[in-house]
């Protein structure tokens, strides 16, 4: 357990008293107070590490299940002597340019707060120093944790949006830039920009009727005051969803616009194929009929026959490319 146990601490009226080395012992003690609970954190516990939890708790094991294969979508389950809720905290690479969520769970009851979490995104640790830096707050137990996590984790939404928001910017001036530039790599970063933005909307989205639930009232475990406070938290997970939702919109039609740009540019090509092959076949026309092994043919036998046909053919196609000139085809 040691391994998995990332920090495990008592708090009284808000303020950190120890790190117990037993934490059933320390539970005993948290529920012996009124004014005292444990916050146990984990990473990435196996089945076997995460049964003593279990036991010491009383977690359900449909929550326990959930908390152990991760993968869920952001929810709130409440139990008999527990509440459990996902977050999705997202991590923005700005070397790669792309979007990774990780998962967080979240376990409160009367005395206690567990936090599971998987992969490298959740802030908890800042969390954790905030809020022992704020006793106020974490006095109200439980839930001054479960919103000041909530709250972290929208609020890097926001962030990341931010951050997108950029690259967006960037990639559409790349589109709409003169040269255009390479089509095909242009289409690839588009579509990978959708899958980015995608994977934040999985995360962000489900996540609203969980906050929702939290703002309202009669949720068990819940501090009856704390209502405005996840308000709040939804709020600006609102914000960061609309958004989301903003630079899916722009990002289909930057693909719409990119996508005519190449087919005026195919247009373009074609026009100009089209006129050097019109240009090409006067002289190739003149030249078949007079490459005809006939003996009986007008001006055969002129002596000014062949440097009057091509100038003939010289005119035709400097005619054909003043014409295709003004019309814009070369």
């Amino acid at each position: 357990m040691p391994a998995v146990i990332v920090d495990c601490a008592i708090y009284r009226d808000g303020r950190r008293t120890e790190r117990p080395d037993d934490f059933s012992e320390a539970l005993d003690e948290a529920r012996a107070s009124s004014d005292a609970f444990l916050w146990i954190g984990l990473h990435e516990p196996t089945e076997q590490e995460f049964e003593r939890v279990r036991e010491e708790f009383g977690l359900h094991p449909l929550a326990v299940e959930d908390a152990l294969r991760a993968h869920q979508r952001p929810k709130l389950e409440v139990y008999d002597d527990s509440l459990f809720a996902v977050l999705k905290p997202v991590v923005y690479e700005p070397e790669s340019d792309t979007v990774s969520a990780d998962e967080l769970m979240v376990f409160i009851g009367d005395s206690f707060v567990v936090t599971v979490r998987h992969g490298e995104g959740a802030p908890l640790a800042a969390v954790r120093r905030r809020l022992e830096a704020e006793p106020e707050v974490l006095k109200h137990g439980p839930t001054a944790v479960l919103y000041a996590v909530s709250d972290a984790v929208v609020d890097h939404y926001m962030e990341v949006a931010a951050e997108l928001q950029v690259d967006l910017e960037e990639l559409e001036t790349q589109v709409f830039a003169p040269s255009g530039g390479d089509s095909k790599n242009t289409a690839a970063r588009i579509y990978t920009f959708k899958r980015q933005v995608l994977e934040f909307r999985r995360a962000a989205g489900p996540l609203t009727a969980p906050m929702a639930r939290l703002a309202g009232a009669g949720v068990p475990f819940v501090h009856e005051h704390a209502q405005p406070f996840f308000r709040d938290v939804a709020d600006h997970l609102t914000r960061a969803n609309e958004q989301v939702e903003g630079l899916d919109r722009l990002l289909s039609d930057i693909l719409s616009a990119h996508l005519a740009q190449m087919g005026v540019r195919q247009n373009d090509d074609m026009r100009k194929i089209s006129a050097w092959a019109a240009m090409a076949a006067v002289p190739t026309m003149v030249a078949g009929v007079y490459g005809m092994n006939f003996d009986h043919m007008p001006e055969l036998h002129w002596v000014w026959t062949y440097p009057v046909v091509v100038a003939l053919m010289v005119c035709a196609v400097f005619g054909l490319h003043r014409l295709f000139k003004r019309r814009g085809w070369l």
